[in-house]
């Protein structure tokens, strides 16, 4: 049974690409949308910038020459 969320999240992919909702797999794949911002929803305000390491600065630390 699709969620109630699909009906809009259809018309916004409609309206935002031009693209209808292709087949039936489609549709289904959209009922996961909800579960899905809700997880990233329930991180909001747990994970900061600086809990990793920039991949850059990783890589200009790892290519700086000795001594400089």
């Amino acid at each position: 049974m699709p969620s109630e969320s699909v009906p809009p999240a259809m018309e916004a992919i409609r309206l935002w690409t031009g693209v209808e909702c292709p087949n039936a797999a489609g549709r289904r794949s959209l009922d996961d949308l909800p579960a899905l911002i809700a997880e990233f929803e329930a991180l909001r305000g747990t994970l900061v910038f600086e809990d990793e390491p920039s991949s850059f600065e990783s890589a200009l630390r790892a290519e700086a020459e000795p001594g400089a």
